[in-house]
């Protein structure tokens, strides 16, 4: 994070234009100067506006609460799952301390895997949709692989659960693991383009509602992990948490198909 200060260069429209017209005040000496995206508004108005924007998004916009309560739900399995293995593998398989530690290794290597093919695959999927719809670009071309990941995730609660329930060898529920790690990391980095895209000056905001709802996620979900797969068991515990990420696949498939539609005609009528 320190270093991106450092290396990363400012690619914000807003911020671009705010430091030209600064610099234009400093050579001219006309304090009239303005960007054509200033406000107008004060520092204090600017703070306020940051923290209530990604609410008012959160709330009024479709595309930004479900995305975020997909993240929700995939982000808080995670940190659920974090909770399960320690129990798992020193009851069942007899680990050690240590040797749970490396049994996170699955979800690290399928996180990793997931940002290389992320990282690969995007801007090409783009450019192949943009080649099939007339050289016009959608942000929804972002999201393909968000259907991939919305079959992954699933996939790997199902594995993960019955083959740690019904005691198959110890790579198994860890091969899980790294399925639900990979597809996190493709719906992280699908539905994190496809809002900065979509709502462009606003992608700061919507990007912001989406991290606050994850992180919640990452902090309520395994509190209940616990004690319910001490009352359903790690097959049917795990199924559970897969139905329910089985009912949001449509979610990018609907976007996909509608969410020029949804965004252009604004349901709420809602100014951000």
């Amino acid at each position: 994070m320190l270093l991106s200060f450092v290396l990363l260069r400012e690619t914000y429209a807003y911020a671009i234009l705010e430091r030209k017209a600064k610099n234009l005040r400093k050579e001219t000496g006309n304090t009239a100067l303005r960007s054509a995206l200033d406000t107008g508004r004060s520092t204090k108005e600017i703070f306020a506006l940051a923290i209530i924007r990604p609410s008012k998004m959160l709330i009024f916009s479709p595309i930004v609460f479900l995305l975020s309560l997909y993240m929700f739900i995939v982000y808080g399995y995670l940190y659920l799952i974090f909770t399960a293995m320690p129990g798992l593998f020193e009851h069942n398989y007899g680990f050690t301390t240590s040797q749970v530690g490396l049994s996170y290794l699955g979800i690290g290597t399928g996180s990793a895997l997931g940002l290389l093919v992320a990282g690969a695959a995007s801007d090409r999927i783009v450019e192949s949709l943009r080649k099939k719809h007339g050289g016009v670009f959608k942000p929804e071309f972002r999201l393909p692989l968000m259907v991939i990941a919305g079959t992954l995730v699933p996939v790997g609660l199902f594995w993960f659960g019955w083959t740690a329930k019904t005691h198959q060898h110890w790579i198994l529920p860890i091969v899980g693991t790294s399925l639900l790690g990979f597809g996190m990391t493709l719906a992280f980095m699908a539905i994190s383009t496809y809002l900065v895209d979509a709502f462009e000056v606003f992608a700061a905001s919507a990007v912001a509602a989406s991290t606050v709802l994850r992180s919640l996620g990452g902090a309520v979900l395994p509190l209940a992990g616990g004690q319910m797969f001490a009352t359903l068991g790690l097959g049917w515990g795990g199924s559970l948490l897969a139905f329910i990420a089985l009912a949001m696949v449509p979610v990018p498939i609907i976007f996909f198909r509608y969410g020029e539609r949804i965004r252009e005609k604004n349901l709420f009528g809602v100014q951000f």
